[in-house]
């Protein structure tokens, strides 16, 4: 390309979100399953998609791995893994009656979690969950417990209109994909009406939500355009995209993979935000930085809020050798 070719591109400036993409208990559960394959062959059934991200259950379909929605709908002889979401108690319970082969790839937050609540229920306290009804995670932690233990309250509206027990004895645990800007509402409403409440600890927020968002609001007021790459099932990707019209985007979007850019939203853009949601790999990142540099001229800026050091271990049975 000549420089007069290059001098007829459109210069635009891309403000890349740092930390965006993976993260730690995400990178956890696609290791389990990639190891569960090569320790015990394809196929590999996976109980529920492992992570919110069709590119990656794509690609792990191909190595062997095979989703399903129930246990039921798994053999007794082939290994099974549980999504990074975690699940019911009755779930593991099932797969040892049948004598299966089971690896959890609950993220550890989410395992925390479930741990607190199982204390909470046993001094006694009312649980209330903040979250969102029919999410995975969500339906893991209410079914730690038996029914009617844990309440879950998704708005300021449930929250003024929940009926205690005693108010006196109530604890609250959160959807660890909430951020605290997610939840403060409802948390604001319950301690008003419940003062003496026991507060979720602030590490039960994702790490990688607290500080995926922190990145996008470091960025959403200088974009004409934000893009945010992940699933449209994914809850963190589509709390990014609402985090990042609140901070100051002029527009911002959700989408799947460089295929879906809406080219027309993006020639009217002089600066352009570019993050991925906790489940979105690096390569689809690169795919539409690629797909833009085609077209534009761009100058990139890396705009780091923290570093990410986290690393999850495996599960034992993945690091004992199989005759063990």
């Amino acid at each position: 390309m000549t420089k007069a070719e290059k001098s007829d591109k459109k210069s635009i400036k891309l403000l890349l979100a740092s930390p965006r993409g993976f993260c730690a208990g995400v990178d956890r559960a696609i290791q389990i399953v990639e190891q569960t394959i090569a320790k015990f062959g394809a196929p590999v059934y996976v109980r529920h998609e492992i992570v919110h991200n069709r590119h990656v259950v794509n690609r792990l379909e191909g190595m062997g791995a095979i989703f399903v929605d129930e246990l039921d709908d798994c053999p007794d002889d082939r290994p099974v893994v549980f999504s990074a979401h975690g699940v019911p108690k009755s779930v593991p319970a099932a797969a040892e009656r049948r004598n299966m082969i089971y690896l959890d790839a609950t993220c550890p937050l989410v395992s925390k979690v479930h741990i607190e609540a199982q204390r909470h229920y046993d001094r006694g306290l009312e649980i209330l969950l903040i979250g969102h009804k029919g999410h995975p995670e969500v339906i893991g932690t209410m079914g730690q417990l038996e029914d009617g233990a844990i309440t879950l309250i998704e708005t300021e509206e449930d929250a003024e209109n929940y009926v205690a027990r005693d108010p006196d004895k109530i604890a609250i645990a959160t959807q660890t994909t909430l951020s605290v800007d997610d939840t403060a509402g409802v948390i604001d409403v319950l301690k008003r009406r419940f003062p003496n409440m026991q507060l979720p600890y602030k590490e039960d927020i994702c790490y990688a939500t607290t500080n995926r968002q922190a990145a996008i609001k470091a960025i959403a007021p200088k974009c004409d355009l934000l893009l945010v790459i992940g699933g449209h099932n994914s809850s963190n990707s589509l709390r990014l995209v609402e985090v990042g019209k609140k901070a100051g985007a002029n527009e911002a979007y959700l989408i799947a993979d460089a295929s879906r850019i809406d080219w027309n939203t993006v020639e009217s853009a002089r600066t352009i935000g570019l993050s991925a949601g906790a489940s979105a790999p690096e390569n689809l990142t690169n795919g539409v930085i690629e797909a833009l540099q085609e077209r534009y001229d761009v100058s990139i800026e890396n705009i780091e809020v923290t570093k990410e050091d986290i690393v999850f271990r495996l599960p034992k049975l993945l690091r004992e050798p199989l005759s063990a």
